[in-house]
């Protein structure tokens, strides 16, 4: 079932974080740091929302290189839903040319504090942490014909880097909502 992102307020700071990384080793939020814009995004394999954007968000990594710090956070519950697990998270990276860190957030208690809701979920930071940006990647979705861009994105990280203005309009992200374990659901 498609859910909208759930639009957490502008200059809210990021959420502390420290998970592990599907190749090993961890990645925590202090490891962005230094970095002019950071962006934290809730993705998922199975989903075909984040599949009909996955190899433009591996374009976007590296069109903005080291201005741009990225972390993909998979928090969906891998027994109920094994696509998700790390062998197959692994075979997406390689599907998608993923070059930036993809985390695994087994409690779920990652995806509750930004308030993350569906997968894709992104979230854009400023060098202190505070949020800019949330909404969609572009208008494209999984049989609209409008083609993959990142254009939301796109002009909220370049209106960053810059220092203008961001987008004050900004339209939540469409996905699959986030599955949580059972008796998990956030409240």
């Amino acid at each position: 079932m498609a859910a909208n992102s759930f639009m957490v307020p502008l200059g809210t700071p990021a959420p502390a974080f420290d998970l592990t990384a599907i190749n090993g080793g961890s990645v925590s939020l202090e490891d962005l740091k230094g970095s002019p814009a950071s962006l934290v995004v809730f993705l998922s394999n199975h989903c075909p929302y984040v599949r009909h954007i996955e190899s433009g968000l591996a374009a976007l990594a590296k069109d903005y290189g080291s201005r741009l710090s990225i972390v993909a956070i998979s928090s969906n519950d891998s027994v109920n839903y094994p696509d998700d697990d790390p062998t197959h998270l692994a075979e997406q990276v390689a599907r998608a040319g993923f070059g930036f860190p993809y985390l695994l957030d087994d409690t779920q208690e990652v995806a509750k504090a930004y308030r993350a809701a569906c997968t894709p979920d992104f979230f854009l930071y400023d060098a202190q942490f505070q949020l800019v940006y949330r909404g969609e990647f572009d208008g494209s979705r999984p049989g609209n014909a409008v083609p993959v861009t990142g254009s939301s994105l796109r002009a909220a990280i370049d209106a960053l880097l810059d220092g203008t203005p961001l987008p004050e309009e900004q339209s939540p992200s469409l996905g699959c909502g986030i599955k949580w374990k059972p008796g998990n659901e956030p409240t």
